[in-house]
């Protein structure tokens, strides 16, 4: 069946996964255009504006010429574009194996079941704590991810209440926690996070030491 939605697209991209669950995995990207949120460090700036509008069909068709069932919708922030949520389900309908990386600040309820849900709870170093949608926490399951972007000790502790105080432990869900690149010296992040028996796993932005973070990768 005919898809004719349309969506604003920054890239569609085929590279190495960099974060959560599938890192390293050959992945197909597709960045979407446009962010309410302005994180400090955001690394994605490229794709707060501009963009092209592609049909949801098309984008499929793309995807299947990288001959890669593994696909990533990101952003910006894609669920800033409701009709992502008709990308995502086309996606999985199509058989590809999906994940989707969301700020947190918009409600994942929607999102096809099917899809790994990868929520990057922000800390109160990122400049925006105030944007978290925290009914997110109740929709994860075991199938999903939360990621908190670690830039400080205040950062750290701040994202090991949010463990405890959400069950997050308890649902199953993979937790990560990442330095924040330039900001957070990962050796003493993982110090922390051994001395406090956290059953958390500490991420590396592989695409950040292979490629420096260059677009399209």
């Amino acid at each position: 069946m005919t898809n004719t939605a349309t969506l604003r697209i920054t890239e569609i991209f085929h590279s190495l996964q960099g974060e959560a669950r599938a890192t390293g995995l050959p992945t197909v990207f597709v960045r979407l255009t446009g962010c309410p949120l302005r994180c400090v460090y955001c690394d994605t700036a490229y794709a707060f504006s501009g963009g092209e509008l592609y049909s949801i069909d098309d984008i499929v068709l793309k995807v299947a010429t990288y001959q890669c069932d593994r696909v990533c919708v990101t952003g910006g922030e894609p669920l800033a574009q409701p009709n992502c949520l008709i990308l995502l389900r086309a996606l999985c309908d199509a058989g590809c194996e999906v994940s989707l990386e969301t700020s947190g600040a918009i409600s994942i309820a929607e999102v096809d079941q099917r899809v790994s849900r990868v929520v990057d709870l922000k800390t109160p170093d990122s400049g925006e704590l105030s944007r978290n949608d925290y009914d997110n926490m109740d929709c994860l399951t075991p199938h999903d991810q939360v990621k908190f972007v670690i830039c400080s000790r205040g950062d750290y502790d701040w994202a090991r209440l949010q463990c405890d105080r959400y069950r997050l432990y308890d649902r199953g869900c993979e937790i990560l926690f990442s330095p924040s690149f330039g900001a957070q010296d990962a050796t003493e992040l993982a110090g922390w996070i051994l001395q406090d028996r956290l059953k958390v796993r500490l991420q590396l932005q592989l695409h950040k030491l292979l490629w420096n973070d260059a677009p399209g990768h």
